[in-house]
């Protein structure tokens, strides 16, 4: 059985991770995850996501990154948003769930909502809210973890091909 871990990064090593991080966006996107970028979509824009965007954050100790090695491998990654305002320090933002689609259907997006409802717990965080393309294939992924609907936008993004604009789902989870 392969071996699956899952780690919190601090700003070095995912810099060192960088070019797997990449990596891992550019083919989620290009697989037609709806993650808020539109195709056409390069490596270099995906380095750029990370480099200009999330690693500031997890510098800062106000955004929480994880990633799942599989084997020793990256194979995933989620993030947790807990730069919040004042008024909301008991809430923190699920953001960018990916799987590389090599490596679905084995647990892994599963392990890593389990660790960042870990992480949100140990910062004192008691409610998570996530937004997600309305039916799209990690909706029922996230209702089976106990995420519930709080409601829809309709035309709120392009989809990943930039053809139609489509519908986000609003969910929430109390820890």
């Amino acid at each position: 059985m392969p071996q699956l871990d899952i780690l919190a990064l601090d700003a070095e090593p995912a810099s060192a991770l960088l070019p797997e991080l990449a990596e891992l966006l550019h083919a989620c996107v290009h697989d037609g995850a709806s993650i808020h970028f539109v195709l056409p979509f390069s490596v270099e824009q995906a380095a750029a996501f990370w480099r200009d965007k999330t690693l500031p954050g997890v510098a800062g100790g106000g955004r929480v990154l994880l990633a799942a090695l599989l084997d020793g491998r990256l194979a995933g990654s989620a993030q947790l948003d807990c730069d919040t305002p004042p008024n909301q320090p008991h809430r923190a933002e699920v953001c960018k769930l990916l799987v590389h689609p090599d490596c679905r259907r084995q647990g892994i997006a599963r392990a890593l909502m389990a660790e960042l409802e870990n992480q949100a717990r140990w910062r004192g965080r008691s409610l998570l809210t996530l937004d997600t393309a309305s039916g799209d294939k990690a909706e029922p992924l996230y209702r089976s973890l106990g995420y519930q609907e709080a409601g829809r936008i309709p035309g709120y993004a392009w989809d990943g091909r930039g053809e139609k604009l489509q519908a986000t789902t609003l969910m929430y989870k109390t820890l």
